[in-house]
């Protein structure tokens, strides 16, 4: 047998089958391209809206922190009047106890102390305490129970439940103390 040439209508045929499913072809490669593509941008997006969910939250917490500590510095700066109010009432003698101005002072202390308390200011407990570096400041040892502070030198206040100014104290160095014979 004698092959046959195809007829040329049956040519254009096939090469236009062949053309199709190349398109085809190509067109999944651009769908399969374009997913990826996709993924890719959806996955981005999802990292940058975790972002700025985390940004928010974490801005939020500053703002937050910001204005519960704005008055601080202002706090800390009424401490040494505090402290001296406490000494001025503490070194009355027994003959001005009873004198008007003396119980106008306490009432200036009371008042001071009340307004500094109700801004979130705390003292720390110091005396008679296991020391304890993160609330107090020791300034040196006596004789006393080891690690015990047997002696506060200055208050040490919290503001807010966070240390402004650490106690300042003596510390007992485990020595025992002479009981004093009377």
């Amino acid at each position: 047998m004698i092959p046959r040439e195809p007829e040329e209508g049956l040519t254009n045929e096939l090469e236009l089958e062949v053309a199709e499913v190349e398109d085809i072809e190509a067109l999944k490669q651009a769908l399969a391209g374009e997913k990826v593509e996709a993924e890719t941008n959806l996955a981005g997006w999802q990292r940058a809206q975790a972002d700025f969910v985390n940004y928010k939250r974490r801005t939020e917490q500053e703002k937050e922190e910001i204005g519960k500590f704005a008055n601080s510095m202002l706090v800390i700066n009424l401490l040494p009047v505090l402290d001296d109010l406490e000494r001025a009432l503490t070194s009355i003698t027994d003959q001005l106890t009873e004198v008007s101005w003396v119980d106008g002072i306490r009432l200036i202390e009371r008042k001071l102390r009340g307004i500094l308390e109700a801004q979130g200011l705390s003292p720390i407990q110091a005396l008679g305490e296991l020391f304890d570096p993160n609330l107090h400041e020791a300034v040196m040892q006596s004789e006393g129970k080891e690690g015990i502070v047997v002696e506060e030198l200055q208050k040490g206040y919290k503001f807010q439940d966070r240390v402004i100014r650490p106690a300042r104290v003596i510390v007992g160095s485990g020595e025992k103390e002479e009981k004093k014979e009377v």
